[in-house]
C-alpha cells in the first residue's frame, strides 16, 4: 500500500464536480478501465478523461493501486493495534509509519492515541513487530485486535 504524500495528509477537501466523481466511481469499480470506456460512461473524450484522471492523481485526491488479499499472499495475521503514547503524537506517528509492515497509521481521539493496521506472516512475525512498535520512543503501551474474519472492505468513499 502506498502512503499519501505528507503534504496531503490532514489537508482540506478538494472540491470535485459531478464528472470527477463519476470518473472516480468508474475507477473504483475497475481500476483498469480504459479512458475511452470511462469517457463513454461520463460523456467526455478519452483525452479529457486522461487529463482529469492525471489532475486527480497529481492533487492527491486518489491513487490507482492493486489491492491484494493478504491471506492469499501468505500473511495469516491481520490486526489493528491501539497505541497509548506519551509525547509528541505527530513525532511518534511518524516513527511508527517508518515501520514498513505497518499499512495504516492514524492519530485518534479516544482510548488510544494512535491506531495501526498491519498484516503479518505468522505469530512469530507479529511478536517481532510488536517489539519494534513498543521500541518507538513515546510508545507507552499497545493493545492488539487480531482479525478473525474480514466481512467487508471497500474503498468507495467520496464518489457517491
Amino acid at each position: 500500500m502506498t502512503a499519501l504524500p505528507p503534504t496531503r495528509r490532514g489537508s482540506s477537501a478538494v472540491p470535485l464536480d459531478e464528472t470527477a466523481k463519476q470518473i472516480i466511481e468508474q475507477l473504483q469499480q475497475d481500476g483498469r478501465r480504459s479512458y475511452a470506456a470511462i469517457g463513454k460512461a461520463v460523456g467526455l473524450s478519452e483525452a479529457a478523461v486522461r487529463q482529469r484522471v492525471q489532475k486527480l492523481l497529481d492533487s492527491g485526491v486518489m491513487q490507482i493501486v492493486g489491492v491484494t488479499d493478504p491471506l492469499m499472499l501468505g500473511f495469516s495475521r491481520q490486526l489493528m493495534i491501539g497505541v497509548r503514547c506519551d509525547g509528541d503524537l505527530e513525532e511518534i506517528a511518524d516513527g511508527l509509519a517508518a515501520i514498513t509492515e505497518i499499512d495504516y497509521v492514524v492519530i485518534t481521539a479516544g482510548s488510544f492515541d494512535i491506531l495501526l493496521e498491519l498484516v503479518c506472516a505468522d505469530d512469530g512475525h507479529l511478536l517481532e513487530l510488536l517489539g519494534r512498535i513498543r521500541a518507538v520512543p513515546g510508545v507507552v503501551s499497545t493493545e492488539s485486535y487480531v482479525y478473525l474474519k474480514l466481512r467487508k472492505q471497500t474503498y468507495s468513499w467520496g464518489a457517491r
